[in-house]
């Protein structure tokens, strides 16, 4: 199967969350069973001068951009055995940063009509299945419905469309159909909503399949309170709709072998997680004190991550229980001053650590014990995979990927710790179940941590999943 995967970023070249970790990891994994997959994205300012002396320059065109005609350069680059393709303009993307311009709906309709104007220059390979991703890219199943279905050459191709956060919709105002995006009046009605552009109804409505990154996320995004007003489209289009939960690097992020933290172990040997607790203990200033729980949370500081959870019970907690609780992140300035605030009246138990520094997140989920991802809500989440495969166990509410990942280990199953209802005392009460197993069930503790390395969080399970969704796609 020809598998065409686009992404706004992906890892190794633009990164700016976990969609490029998913575009790095999923077309390797496909790749690794035979299928040829490859993966296309925007030549960004940020792409490096190593990635640009690797590329390879194939040809240029031109591309439609509603009543106008831009330059489009095709580069070719290989990492981890998958082919990318980079597409440049710099008028579009020779800037810093990848997102947030006032422009974007004109960078990102670009970008999806040249990618589909690329497939006339890829050497005869026509793809099976274009894979689209979010908002900006999700003018592409538009596009081929309106402009390409009946072109020669690119007939029989199905479109799929992944939503990794149904909030970023790609909303514009009508005027933009006309002079940005180039779609027949007669057409409007496919991306019209609410009296709005809509660019992400476009894809639902015009593409064959539908995912989302967890099967719990595609259930919640179908009631109104999770589904930003998109929940009566998907009624109509629940047909084709799927939920596929995400996987992570186990290659790069597996304590064996992991050359960010000071000490390696692994599932069989886990004693030297215990130097890894203590190394992150030092780097915070903390005495040694491998009796006592270590509690981190790695997030963007921002609402619907359950600050406000944290920040109605943070003094509660450390008052009342001996735990040390580290946070590292940025993000709204509330939340940012307000912890400022926790770090001084608590200085014996609370570390803050503004901004994010990857290594030092790998330290942390190294060296703690306890992973806290209250979210509000959650369409997938790699956090708390990655704490699962780094034996520190999480603490989540039921939401999501969340939910799929992680179970409650009061059944003697379970991987970790999970509340419900967005509530405070309630993930407390999750909170202090787990500090509590800590503190008097050591045995019970260990069997919980062993479950939770042995989480199979791989991107191996994901890949036959999406695999069989191509298939019933091409159906």
């Amino acid at each position: 199967m020809k598998i065409l995967f686009v992404s706004s970023e992906a890892t190794p070249f633009a990164v700016s969350g976990g969609l490029a970790e998913v575009a790095g990891a999923l077309p390797k994994a496909l790749k690794a069973r035979g299928e040829d997959v490859r993966v296309i994205l925007p030549l960004y300012e940020c792409v490096g001068d190593d990635k640009r002396q690797e590329m390879e320059y194939l040809t240029n065109y031109d591309v439609p951009v509603a009543w106008r005609r831009q330059y489009c350069g095709l580069f070719k680059a290989e990492a981890n055995g998958v082919i990318y393709y980079l597409l440049d303009n710099e008028y579009y993307f020779k800037r810093s940063g990848l997102y947030g311009y006032y422009d974007d709906a004109e960078r990102f309709s670009f970008f999806s009509r040249a990618v589909l104007e690329t497939i006339e220059h890829l050497d005869g390979w026509k793809p099976d299945i274009i894979h689209c991703n979010d908002w900006q890219t999700a003018l592409i199943p538009v596009y081929y419905n309106c402009f390409y279905r009946d072109r020669p050459g690119y007939d029989g191709i199905r479109t799929v469309f992944t939503i990794h956060n149904i909030q970023y919709q790609g909303l514009y105002g009508m005027d933009i159909l006309n002079e940005v995006v180039g779609l027949d009046p007669a057409d409007y009605p496919i991306v019209e909503y609410d009296g709005l552009a809509n660019f992400m109804k476009g894809a639902i409505e015009c593409c064959n399949k539908v995912t989302t990154v967890s099967p719990t996320y595609a259930n919640e995004i179908l009631d109104p309170w999770f589904s930003h007003g998109l929940d009566g489209i998907l009624h109509k289009n629940l047909w084709k709709l799927t939920g596929i939960l995400n996987g992570i690097d186990t290659e790069s992020y597996d304590p064996h072998t992991d050359m960010a933290i000071p000490y390696h172990y692994s599932a069989a040997r886990k004693a030297n997680k215990k130097k890894d607790k203590e190394a992150l203990e030092e780097r915070f200033g903390f005495d040694h004190r491998p009796d006592v729980p270590i509690m981190v949370l790695i997030s963007r500081l921002v609402s619907h991550k359950g600050l406000d959870l944290i920040t109605s019970i943070v003094d509660e907690l450390l008052y009342n229980t001996e735990v040390r609780f580290i946070i590292l992140g940025s993000g709204d300035s509330s939340y940012e001053n307000y912890f400022r605030g926790v770090a001084e009246r608590h200085p014996d138990k609370f570390r803050l650590e503004l901004g994010f520094q990857p290594p030092l997140a790998r330290l942390m989920y190294a060296g703690a014990d306890l992973f806290l991802m209250p979210s509000k809500s959650e369409p997938c989440g790699l956090s708390q995979m990655i704490a699962l495969r780094y034996g520190t166990l999480p603490i989540v509410r039921e939401t999501g990927g969340l939910r799929d990942s992680v179970t409650d280990c009061g059944d003697g199953q379970g991987n970790g710790f999970t509340f419900k209802t967005y509530n405070a005392h309630d993930m407390l009460w999750a909170i202090t179940r787990g500090i509590d197993l800590y503190y008097n069930d050591k045995n019970t503790w260990k069997a919980v941590m062993d479950r939770a390395m042995k989480s199979d969080n791989s991107w191996d399970r994901s890949a036959d999943l999406y695999l069989q969704m191509y298939n019933e796609a091409m159906m």
